[in-house]
């Protein structure tokens, strides 16, 4: 109507509150994870100064400063931790590719998916560090720990998407073939966009995963990267750069998951 002027409602006292609530329980949980890293840190700090654990075997926190400024001005910090980072992130994109396009596939063929079920459960349970000198030998020093890095994730991948898939529910499966979708369709336009949050879930687990395998390939074969800093520190009883290399891996682990939630509350919003 020419004219109108009404105006938008206000949100009520209710909701206000509610909102309000809700800062405030994530500034108190925020507050709480700060207060328990300073303690654990001045409870190292102190149980070292006063030894009661070995400050040999166990660094200071306060030590862990000095050495980070000297790697990082001789240049070794930067170098091993984006060496760490890009065998990372490339063998969580290997790990997650492989893994959804293989659970898609066995979602399609149940005769595939009975035939390598047993095989995947089993390659997903097999300690992963044994195979560490199988992949050095095949692939050398540089590109085994790729190897292990998509070998640590890829079956876990592969059976959480598949699980998702299965977990579509059959009513939308069936009202997509009612109107005629093949199941490669009833896949593209209804079983993917379903399973997106077990995708993060996956993604979740599988960049961790893939760090833990880029690490252990770095103690076995590695010339660089934050796993060789700690094994070479490690081999010439300098705990201070042991510590500290995994203080950085702690930090990685860190930003990977915060980058990986705000991607997943970004999607949440948008198909809210």
């Amino acid at each position: 109507m020419a004219g109108d002027t009404s105006e938008p409602i206000p949100a009520s006292t209710a909701y206000l509150r509610y909102k309000r609530l809700r800062r405030q329980r994530r500034l108190a949980i925020v507050m709480c994870q700060i207060l328990l890293l300073i303690a654990f840190l001045a409870a190292w700090e102190i149980l070292a100064r006063t030894h009661v654990v070995n400050p040999f075997l166990t660094s200071y926190p306060s030590q862990l400063w000095p050495t980070f400024l000297d790697l990082l001005q001789n240049h070794q910090l930067l170098y091993h931790t984006w060496s760490t980072v890009r065998a990372t992130l490339v063998g969580f994109a290997i790990s997650m590719v492989l893994g959804i396009a293989i659970a898609a596939i066995l979602w399609f063929s149940d005769f595939l998916y009975k035939v390598f079920d047993p095989f995947v459960t089993i390659a997903n349970a097999m300690p992963k560090i044994a195979l560490v000198p199988i992949f050095y030998i095949w692939l050398g020093a540089n590109y085994s720990i790729y190897g292990i890095a998509v070998a640590v994730a890829l079956f876990i991948t592969i059976i959480v998407m598949y699980s998702g898939f299965r977990g579509i529910d059959e009513n939308r499966i069936k009202l997509a073939r009612t109107f005629g979708a093949t199941r490669l369709q009833v896949l593209r336009l209804v079983v993917l966009p379903g399973s997106v949050p077990v995708l993060f879930s996956a993604i979740k687990m599988n960049i961790g995963l893939s760090l833990i395998g880029v690490i252990v390939g770095e103690f076995q074969a590695a010339s660089s990267g934050l796993g060789f800093l700690i094994i070479n520190g490690a081999q010439i009883f300098k705990l201070n750069i042991v510590m500290t290399a995994v203080v950085i891996l702690a930090i990685i682990s860190g930003i990977m998951y915060l980058i990986v939630a705000r991607l997943e509350a970004a999607v949440a919003r948008r198909y809210q």
